[in-house]
């Protein structure tokens, strides 16, 4: 037996044709944010092969969903490529025109962000707009206009690619979203009721015991905490306790799940299906709207797609829609493909 100087391969390790970069940045928009939560993030960048002879090319931002941080971009299901491996594989494959694919993180202490800016999580479309955009443009051959500048992401990631690109059409100039948290009350309000159970059920109706024991709690059991804190993370970014930062005000009444219209009011005015008729002149703007989801998602994604296209149609804007055969996980496969229609969208 002797040491090979090179990666295993397939099905462990494959060797990239292109470069890929772990960068660390320190962010100013998140300095002193309500949770205390780093500043000092990790950044990932791909360059496909051939950049060198390129010239300037296209950028195309990924982000992720609830629960995601962007290490997470290197793990493998079985028998699968890693999202990294799948990036590469579209470039090196020749069917693909070059660009830059930027994987940010924007995780917090709550699970997520939902990519905009709030009073109990922090400035994180200011980050990604004002920061993570501008960085990448100096240090990369990129064409550095809204133009040429593309985001996608799946469930909160997908929220975010409908979202950010409505509140900053100066940014982004074109979305592809993967089953984007769209139509509230379908995809969030159906879990209010569970909410309320397990807080009273398994932790004594109190928000503290929850955190107290999620905090310390040995492995994250989704069965026992999934439900509330997604429910939590989200009324930390639609609905912030402007008396305390950090804090979330909740949509209903914790000891009998009755909705609270007035907070419930303010989600909704975060959904996409109702901001679009309020951001039709930056929808009709982008050059490219790409979305999907799988006709059996848990969370009625699929609906809420829908829903969204069904205002983008009010709108005269163009866009596609694929529902396919499939649930909200194991969705990765599908980006390649989005990633492709959004750089041919923006390529000069």
């Amino acid at each position: 037996m002797k040491e090979i100087n090179t990666v295993a391969g397939p099905p462990w390790e494959r060797g990239l044709r292109g470069r890929f970069d772990k960068l660390v940045v320190e962010s100013e928009v998140l300095a002193g944010n309500p949770l205390g939560d780093p500043t000092r993030r990790p950044l990932y960048v791909y360059s496909p092969p051939g950049l060198e002879t390129a010239g300037s090319v296209v950028s195309v931002y990924v982000i992720q969903g609830m629960t995601g941080q962007v290490d997470m971009w290197l793990a493998r299901s079985a028998f699968e490529p890693t999202m990294i491996e799948r990036v590469d594989e579209l470039f090196a494959s020749g069917d693909c025109l070059p660009a830059i694919i930027v994987f940010v993180d924007a995780w917090t202490s709550y699970g997520g962000s939902q990519f905009i800016n709030s009073t109990s999580t922090g400035r994180y479309m200011d980050y990604l707009c004002d920061e993570i955009v501008p960085f990448v443009d100096a240090r990369y051959p990129t064409l550095a206009s809204r133009d040429h500048r593309g985001i996608t992401g799946k469930s909160s990631g997908g929220y975010g690619a409908m979202v950010v690109p409505m509140q900053r059409p100066d940014v982004f100039g074109a979305l592809a979203s993967h089953a984007g948290d769209a139509l509230f009350e379908a995809c969030y309000q159906t879990e209010f009721p569970i909410t309320a159970r397990v807080l009273r059920d398994s932790f004594e109706g109190s928000w503290d015991v929850f955190f107290e024991r999620f905090r310390s709690a040995p492995n994250l059991d989704f069965g026992l905490y999934g439900h509330a804190l997604n429910t939590y993370a989200m009324g930390a970014c639609y609905s912030p306790d402007p008396a305390n930062p950090g804090k979330a005000l909740l949509p209903f009444d914790v000891e009998t799940g009755r909705l609270d219209d007035a907070v419930w009011e303010r989600w909704l005015t975060w959904d996409p299906v109702r901001m679009a008729p309020r951001h039709g002149d930056a929808l009709k703007s982008l050059k490219r709207i790409y979305l999907d989801a799988g006709k059996s998602d848990e969370y009625y994604l699929d609906l809420g797609a829908q829903a969204f296209a069904k205002e983008l149609d009010a709108l005269d804007v163009d866009y596609s829609l694929e529902l396919f055969e499939g649930k909200h996980g194991a969705l990765q496969y599908r980006y390649p493909g989005a990633i492709r229609e959004l750089i041919e969208a923006l390529s000069p």
